[in-house]
């Protein structure tokens, strides 16, 4: 006679998911979780050797011509994008560092929640989660975020930028074209 007490009770509806229910993520899912991660990872790793680099190698806002429209110029930015804030006193590095840790959060959320045929969007949230967590580093570890790449013509800079901004930034636009022209192909189909 089979041990009745290892089998679970089958009392009401235990073994059937509810409407709404959340089952745990299938292998497939987590794999696929995994590759976008690791592309986050990838992000992290360029930008973070690049500004090691660029920190050992340039002194402090002094040019590199590369091209007639691109120099290294190492740069500190203490604010968020094009600076903003970067003469807020201080309290902005532990705010922006707080707020990207919070939307990394959430992106590995989404992440996670994904189809695996999503493959547009979590390479688009996956370029920005890493750029997040790569200026993350350096906000936590130095204050300020490393800028280097600075793109000109004539007298007129875009603001210096680097690795993690530029994933954040094609992220951005792919999250852009998915929510704008990639939904209305789903709805037609």
């Amino acid at each position: 006679m089979p041990n009745q007490a290892s089998k679970p009770p089958l009392t009401g509806n235990n073994n059937k998911l509810k409407t709404g229910d959340n089952p745990s993520p299938s292998p497939s899912r987590e794999k696929s979780v995994l590759v976008w991660l690791g592309l986050s990872f990838v992000v992290i790793v360029l930008d973070q050797i690049t500004k090691m680099w660029v920190s050992a190698t340039l002194a402090l806002n002094q040019p590199i011509a590369v091209l007639p429209f691109f120099d290294l110029r190492l740069l500190h930015n203490p604010g968020a994008a094009w600076s903003i804030l970067a003469t807020a006193g201080g309290w902005q590095r532990w705010f922006l560092a707080g707020f990207a840790l919070i939307v990394s959060g959430i992106i590995v959320v989404w992440l996670s929640r994904l189809k695996s045929q999503q493959r547009w969007l979590a390479c688009a949230l996956a370029l920005v989660l890493g750029g997040a967590i790569g200026n993350v580093i350096d906000r936590i570890w130095y204050g300020y975020v490393v800028d280097f790449i600075d793109i000109y013509y004539q007298q007129w800079h875009w603001p210096a930028f680097n690795i993690a901004d530029s994933a954040i930034s094609v992220g951005a636009v792919m999250l852009l074209i998915d929510a704008l022209w990639m939904q209305e192909e789903k709805g037609k189909g």
